[in-house]
Order: structure tokens, then C-alpha cells, then sequence
């Protein structure tokens, strides 16, 4: 947890009343990120939910403000602490998506370092960045047991709700107890995520997509959402919660043999590519290669391989014009997680034309001339999903805390 800003000063937010009693996200002030914070038997697991991290977004911290006198008639049957959060305060009272540049992608280490929060603090979403980053570290750091993170999304194009994860066992396990659609390795195609950073400080972190941005169904799939992950969580028995069943059902959508799907591709946009999509489609329609997508100020733009389309862009702010997936086979997900708890990834190393980087365990330099007959599967399969170029050797590397986190082991050595 070094990349965090921990002082002696630095404490878990009390526990509060709503900070919006009119359950409106207008209500919400610039810096005002606390909606509520639940407090159960201190030493169990903590939930973490955020909403409107984009501003346009607004349909998840709608949905945990309607959320917030349920829980408060809960709060005795918790076994753990529950924090509501808004995302980008500032952004969500204008409902645009960011006011300077993108809050989700701000969390890098660099702008995690003392020089770099410094340098962003000249922006509306430097300070956010600072202001929820103080409320974060102040949670982690007075965790007694595992920490759970979900931070809750919407799309501009209409589809069914889908999950989002980080490739690690730990995510995986919680995500798959929830009904929906899982979409993995989708963060390690983006630098700067909030859910990123937190994995890698050892939080179990889902991202949710609940569906197009203004849809109030949208919000009624945010909450069930939550409601299934106080309870996943260990936080809340299931008993307690008389709609989960009809929360199971809002988000289950049961159209595919398998329900979890990998990203294959991202298209990036700049404002320069004057990027547009073609208008009809929604998230998790088929396509094939070579299929017309949009247009650019190249010309067309055409889907580099078959699959699925996801989350394609119809908003005027974003930097992806679309991504798109295709299933993944419950063998292969099962092969991954018994290579991994064995420790393949520790080893790999030794192949020919595979070595670590230097002070980093978790990075490894493939020289692609040598270690060619590798495919990038089979880092796929040990958790190396991020990549990049560094002359002509790639760089792959995993995530943190891939099969335990620190926390639970901190509730275990003060008598639990």
C-alpha cells in the first residue's frame, strides 16, 4: 500500500446521517463525497460503493441516495461498515462526464505521488482526486477484515447491465456470485482507474455497468446491485433483504452458455479522430471483421475481429469509441485458477526470452523474437493481461494480491 497518503492525522469517516436528505443528486455539493457511512460490528468486512465517478453517470449516486434510509434501518443487523460515496461531486451537478479531463483515469502513480497530486490540484478533477483519495485512505487503512469496492457506471447505449473486473482470483470469486454478465480484463485495457489502484492496494474491487445513463431502470438495477453485494460481501444475511429475489432476477439475463467475456480490443479516440459511431447499436451485439463501426477523419472504422460489441460511444466525451469482447470458456477460467494458486506465474520467467523487470515480480519483458511461440493466451491465463511496448520487447504485467488480500489477515491478529 505505499502508493496511498497515510498520516497519523488520517482516520475512517464517522458515521453519519444522509448528507442529502432530499435524495437528489442536485443536492450534492462540490467536495461533499460522504453520502453515508454504515457502522455494524466494526471488525467484519467493509463495502465500499461509489457512484457517478463520471458525472453524466448520475444514475449510481441516485441510486445510493434512495439507498440510504434501507440501509439506515439495517444498520443494527450489519456485520461489517458500509460507505456510500459520490464520485466526481463537481461533474455530477453539471451532469457532464468530467469538468477538466477524466477523474477514472487520474489514478496513476504519478498523480497517487506527492508531485503529482500537487501539479493537478490546477484542476477540477485534481482536487476530486485529492478529496476522495483522503476519504479512501482513511477507510483502507482502518480495515479489520477484507474490503470489498463497487463502483457503480451506465453507458450511453442501451444493452443489458454487465460486470466489470480486474483479472485476479479474488475479484473473480466475488463477481461470480452475482446474476450477471462479466466482462473481465476491461480495466487493464485503460491506465489511471480508480478500481485498479485500489486493487493493487489490496481491496477486491467490480466495476457495474447498470445499463444506459438516463434510464430510471437504470437506477432500480444500481441498487439491486448494492443490495446483492451486502450480502455477498458478508456484510448482511440474505434474510434481512426480503427483495433479493427479485433483485436476482432484475439483473439476471441468462442469454448466453456462458456468462463471462474477455476484451480482445479497445478502440482509442483523441478529439482530433472526430471519431463517430454508427448509430444502432447497443452493448453485446455480434459483429464480424471487417464490419463498418463508425467514421473518423481517416474514413471508416471497421471492426478489427469477430465478436461482441461493447459500450459503444454516443456521447460527445469519452477516450474509447468501442471494445469488443467474446466469451470465455469455463474450462479455460478453471484451467487459470489452478495454474495460478500453484504459482506458474512466479516461474514463467524461466522460459527462454521471459525475464522479470527489475524491482517488479509482477512485470515481466518478453523479447518476442525469442519467446514466439508463447501466445499471449497463456499470459493471459497467469493474470499478465496489462501490455505494452518498450522498443521490441512486450511488457506484460499482473495485478496485486491476485489470490489474498492484506486485510483479512490484519481482522485474523486481533483475536478473530
Amino acid at each position: 500500500m505505499n502508493t496511498l497518503h497515510i498520516s497519523e492525522s488520517t482516520k475512517a469517516p464517522d458515521i453519519c446521517q444522509p448528507v442529502n436528505s432530499a435524495h437528489s443528486i442536485m443536492n450534492i455539493s462540490a467536495g461533499e463525497h460522504l453520502i453515508g457511512a454504515f457502522i455494524g460490528r466494526g471488525s467484519g468486512p467493509t463495502l465500499v460503493v461509489v457512484g457517478g465517478l463520471h458525472g453524466n453517470e448520475y444514475a449510481g449516486a441516485a441510486a445510493l441516495l434512495e439507498l440510504v434510509d434501507e440501509l439506515s434501518d439495517l444498520r443494527d443487523s450489519l456485520d461489517g461498515r458500509v460507505y456510500f460515496m459520490a464520485g466526481n461531486t463537481r461533474a455530477i451537478s453539471k451532469k457532464v462526464r468530467f469538468i477538466d479531463s477524466d477523474l477514472n483515469r487520474h489514478w496513476t502513480p504519478h498523480n497517487m505521488s506527492i508531485v503529482g497530486s500537487a501539479e493537478l490540484q490546477k484542476t477540477s478533477e485534481g482536487i476530486e482526486l485529492t478529496e476522495l483519495d483522503q476519504e479512501l485512505d482513511g477507510i483502507l487503512i482502518t480495515a479489520m477484515d477484507e474490503v470489498f469496492v463497487l463502483d457503480l457506471h451506465s453507458t450511453s447505449a442501451d444493452g443489458m447491465p454487465f460486470a466489470t473486473v480486474g483479472d485476479t482470483l479474488r475479484n473473480r470469486e466475488f463477481a461470480q456470485k452475482f446474476p450477471v454478465t462479466i466482462l473481465l480484463g476491461i480495466e487493464e485495457q485503460l491506465d489511471g482507474t480508480m478500481l485498479e489502484y485500489l486493487n493493487n492496494a489490496g481491496a477486491v474491487t467490480l466495476g457495474f455497468e447498470g445499463g444506459q445513463h438516463d434510464s430510471t431502470k437504470t437506477i432500480e438495477t444500481h441498487k439491486a446491485m448494492v443490495r446483492l453485494a451486502l450480502v455477498n460481501s458478508g456484510i448482511l444475511k440474505a434474510e434481512k433483504l426480503p427483495s433479493l429475489n427479485v433483485d436476482r432476477d432484475l439483473l439476471s439475463t441468462g442469454k448466453y452458455d456462458s456468462r463471462i467475456f474477455e476484451v480482445r480490443h479497445r478502440h482509442a479516440i483523441v478529439p482530433e479522430n472526430t471519431f463517430q459511431m454508427k448509430p444502432g447499436f447497443n452493448n453485446f451485439d455480434p459483429i464480424r471483421k471487417g464490419d463498418v463501426l463508425g467514421n473518423d477523419s481517416s474514413g471508416p472504422v471497421t471492426a478489427l475481429e469477430t465478436g461482441l460489441l461493447l459500450m459503444p460511444l454516443y456521447q460527445k466525451l469519452g477516450e474509447d469509441g468501442f471494445f469488443i469482447g467474446r466469451q470465455i470458456s469455463p474450462f479455460w477460467l478453471w484451467l487459470s485458477g489452478v495454474v495460478r494458486r500453484i504459482g506458474i506465474q512466479r516461474i514463467i520467467h524461466v522460459l527462454p526470452g521471459v525475464s522479470r523487470m527489475p524491482g517488479d515480480p509482477s512485470t515481466l519483458l518478453v523479447d518476442t523474437g525469442v519467446a514466439r511461440l508463447f501466445p499471449l493466451q497463456i499470459f493471459h491465463l497467469l493474470g499478465f493481461r496489462r501490455r505494452r511496448w518498450e522498443g521490441n520487447k512486450l511488457v506484460v504485467s499482473r495485478r496485486k494480491h491476485d489470490t489474498s488480500g492484506p486485510f483479512k489477515w490484519k481482522g485474523e491478529t486481533n483475536g478473530r
